[in-house]
C-alpha cells in the first residue's frame, strides 16, 4: 500500500512477487511530481522483486525528467540491493 503525505509517500506492508506489479502501477500513477521522497521504513517484508520495483520507479522518473528518492530502506532491502550491486542506483537518503 502506498500512502501520500504532501510530496512524501510511504510504502507499507510487503513488496513481494505477489504484489509488485500492482505496486508498480500504483506508484507510476501516484509519483507524477518532481522531487518526491518515498519512505520505505514501514515495509514488513521484501523479496528481490522489491529491488526491481524501485529501479523501475526510478527509470520512469528519469524518463519523465523527475527526481525520485527513497528514504529509510530496511536492512533486508539494503542487503538485497547490495547483493545485486544496485544500492548506489537506489541512492537511499535520510528522511525526517
Amino acid at each position: 500500500m502506498i500512502l501520500q503525505d504532501g510530496d512524501n509517500y510511504r510504502v507499507q506492508g510487503r513488496i513481494t512477487i505477489d504484489n509488485a506489479r500492482a505496486l508498480l502501477a500504483d506508484g507510476l500513477r501516484q509519483f507524477s511530481k518532481d522531487g518526491l521522497v518515498v519512505d520505505l521504513s514501514q515495509l514488513e517484508d521484501v523479496d528481490s522483486s522489491a529491488v526491481s520495483l524501485l529501479l523501475e520507479w526510478l527509470r520512469e522518473a528519469q524518463r519523465n525528467q523527475r527526481k525520485l528518492r527513497f528514504a529509510n530502506l530496511p536492512d533486508n532491502l539494503k542487503s538485497l540491493a547490495t547483493l545485486y550491486g544496485v544500492l548506489d542506483l537506489i541512492q537511499p537518503t535520510e528522511a525526517s
